[in-house]
């Protein structure tokens, strides 16, 4: 971990709405005018989407029915480890985007001066801007680990955020989305959660125990069945709990105050309704950010 070049890693499984942590991170960087290094965890796929669809196929000929975007053989672990020690030594690393769309595909070919660049691929890399205050990391493995291989990104890590809903809640998230986004039928999708379910448990979960700060989404209808569920539970339908992994030093009382409606329900857990989820995040991480760069500029 660094505290001249601080690493912080927002970590969630796909559906499980790490997004919303990232735009409260924008508005804080934005009203304390800190300078961050982007990187999408998509980027560090180690296949691109047709080489991970013949990937996957191969997989299932030779009766592997679990090849997945979670784990190990279809991402780049021992790159985001490299790429946060590198960025905490120096303040600098490389970095690439992965091309979601051909709206996005249009914009990155402008950008690298590139004519081929299409939906389902990666950019080239390139050095990320210099004089960055602090490096974000969002996506799915911010705080991976593979012990086979020794590796451990989230050893520097200066702030893990994890983003878990719980389960059955996350699914619906993934099935609403995965259909309004991307035409998927709920149906495919479940096929997708079945196949991705031993990465999920065995390199997803283990993260959790490892962040500083979990968000997680409660909700307070029935989600028994979430495969026939018709709309996503919403904020005021929910509470969000908020884990502390070291309690000490933490303002409880300020938070109990600042947001209504709000409880402690462990002695490093705090509730707060799922209303104001967006709102707790950036009066918990604010004085965070602030802390962080001051200690990086002493």
């Amino acid at each position: 971990m660094s505290r001249k070049h601080p690493v912080i890693a927002v970590t969630g499984s796909s559906g499980a709405g790490t997004t919303t942590v990232k735009r409260a991170f924008e508005n804080i960087f934005r009203r304390e005018s800190i300078k961050a290094a982007v990187i999408e965890g998509d980027s560090l796929h180690s296949l691109d989407r047709m080489a991970f669809r013949a990937a996957a196929a191969e997989h299932s000929k030779n009766g592997n029915n679990h090849f997945s975007h979670f784990g190990p053989e279809a991402n780049h672990f021992e790159k985001i480890e490299e790429m946060f020690k590198t960025y905490g030594d120096t303040g600098m690393c490389k970095r690439r985007y992965y091309v979601h769309s051909d709206f996005e595909a249009e914009e990155h070919n402008k950008h690298f001066n590139l004519t081929d660049l299409k939906a389902g691929v990666f950019t080239p890399w390139e050095d990320i801007e210099s004089g960055t205050d602090l490096l974000f990391y969002e996506g799915l493995h911010g705080l991976a680990q593979n012990e086979e291989k020794g590796v451990d990104a989230g050893r520097h890590v200066d702030l893990g955020i994890g983003v878990v809903p719980i389960v059955n809640l996350e699914w619906i998230q993934k099935i609403h989305r995965d259909k309004a986004e991307r035409g998927y039928s709920a149906e495919a999708t479940v096929d997708t959660i079945l196949r991705r379910m031993p990465d999920y448990i065995k390199y997803i979960t283990p993260q959790f125990s490892r962040t500083h700060i979990n968000f997680q989404r409660v909700s307070t209808v029935d989600t028994s069945n979430p495969f026939i569920a018709r709309d996503i539970p919403t904020p005021d339908e929910s509470f969000v709990v908020i884990r502390f992994r070291d309690p000490k030093g933490v303002d409880f009382p300020y938070m109990l105050n600042m947001i209504p409606d709000s409880f402690m329900s462990r002695a490093n857990t705090l509730v707060v309704p799922g209303g104001k989820m967006s709102y707790a995040m950036e009066i918990i991480l604010a004085p965070i950010m602030h802390e962080m760069i001051e200690n990086k500029k002493k």
